[in-house]
């Protein structure tokens, strides 16, 4: 797209501005952004998170040029304690740029999530001509159906339950019968502790297709992971971003029943069978969410590294435990083929390293020539957040607030300590308990 074309789409922009409690302090500020030919989509107040009895306020509107956002930051610069913009973004190609003062927009809050809903690159109601469905009008119509759950769904709605077809329960029996002979001796132990689990509280079975609502309440209760309905593929910013909400983006919709086998683009097998287990399981919780706090704000080039990492670890990670390689990544946990591949003696194994997993090129249509193999989750976990802090061009960092189940961003020295007092507290906690335990 020429830079012309860029310049007209609109600007999905977040500013966020402190005031003093003041008679008229917001009016002011108010009119300053009122002259600059804006309108506002959405305002917010909060408490300050500085040692003053400030406010902030998270302001969001289209802009129709980076001159017009600047326009905006110098006007408020007159009637604010501070002013930021949090970030901004072209809505309709992902075009991204830099202001002063400026990161790449992010989600602060659960439900700026919703913002996702229908932003899919390819795949959902429409199929590539390759699909093994491509040609199926019955087929279409279906995953179109599905996918309009997704479009419509929103934060804090139960998800819809799908009511599947014979046909589409007989192919999740095909896949769940072949691929859970083989967990047995090739998944992970910790993959193999919670599909029982599953099969005694979501319905897991060879019989019928599990609902996301009953998973994603198990999955709530055991690590505060919840799933959400996606009508196909994200972005890689937005897929990893919903992480650090520990939210991950499930399809409702299953394979072709021709090749039930086979599959171009993730599917409820894929999910449901690889990457659910190992969402209530802890340390593997954990790591996850630690590559999407990674994630916020970070400019295309470190995303594009953090998919990588995410590739070579959620998707195809390899572990060693009691000295024997097991699989815990959700596109060999989902593929019977490739699960034995991993395993055998054909592929080179590399222990894992973020700086040089990060860099690794990979296929997307057959199976991986290189596999990285993790110590252990937690060892994972603390490498990533090393990577983070060190090898990315980030200027801030950030914590997710389970509370108010938000993103608290620690760019100045008032949040910091603000941190450091909740983290004293816990502390206070673990050493009365320890005290207690003798």
């Amino acid at each position: 797209m020429s830079p012309a074309n860029v310049a007209q789409e609109s600007l999905k922009t977040t500013l966020c501005f402190s005031i003093e409690d003041k008679v008229g302090a917001l009016e002011d500020c108010l009119a300053a952004i009122k002259a600059t030919d804006i309108s506002l989509t959405r305002i917010e107040s909060r408490p300050s998170r500085t040692k003053d009895w400030d406010y902030d306020f998270f302001v969001d509107f289209d802009a129709v040029d980076t001159k017009q956002v600047n326009r905006v930051v110098e006007e408020l610069r007159a009637h604010t304690k501070t002013v930021q913009v949090i970030g901004a973004e072209n809505t309709a190609d992902r075009f991204f740029f830099c202001c002063v003062d400026s990161v790449v927009w992010f989600p602060r809050k659960l439900t700026d999530l919703d913002t996702f809903a229908d932003k899919v690159l390819e795949m959902g109601e429409e199929l590539s001509s390759d699909h093994p469905g491509a040609q199926d009008p019955v087929y279409r119509a279906r995953r179109m159906d599905i996918t309009r759950i997704a479009k419509t769904y929103r934060t804090g709605m139960p998800i819809p339950a799908v009511d599947y077809t014979e046909e589409e329960n007989q192919t999740w029996g095909k896949v769940y019968r072949q691929l859970t002979d083989l967990y047995k001796t090739h998944a992970c132990r910790e993959h193999q502790y919670v599909f029982p689990l599953l099969e005694q509280n979501c319905g897991y079975s060879d019989n019928g297709i599990p609902q996301l609502e009953t998973i994603s309440r198990f999955l709530k209760d055991c690590t505060g992971f919840t799933l959400r309905p996606v009508m196909g593929l994200l972005s890689s910013r937005d897929f990893l971003n919903s992480f650090a909400f520990r939210v991950f983006y499930s399809t409702q919709y299953i394979r072709h029943g021709s090749k039930p086998f086979y599959t171009p683009e993730p599917d409820c097998c894929h999910e449901l069978l690889g990457h659910v287990p190992l969402l209530a399981d802890p340390d593997f919780a954990d790591f996850c969410q630690e590559i999407g706090l990674a994630s916020l704000g970070a400019t295309d080039a470190d995303i594009e590294r953090l998919a990588t990492i995410f590739w070579f670890t959620v998707e195809f990670g390899l572990c060693r435990q009691d000295g024997q390689l097991k699989a815990y990544g959700a596109g060999l946990l989902s593929s019977f083929g490739e699960l034995e591949y991993a395993l055998s003696d054909k592929p080179e194994l590399r222990p894992f390293d973020p700086a040089k997993t990060a860099i690794q090129k990979y296929p997307i249509t057959e199976f991986q020539p290189v596999y990285f193999v993790a110590e252990s989750f937690k060892d994972a976990q603390e490498k990533v957040r090393d990577f983070a802090a060190n090898s990315m061009n980030r200027p801030f960092s950030v914590r997710y607030n389970a509370l108010t189940q938000t993103i608290e961003v620690l760019d100045n020295k008032d949040k910091v300590l603000r941190f450091a007092r909740s983290i004293r507290d816990d502390m206070k906690t673990l050493t009365s308990v320890l005290e207690q335990l003798g």
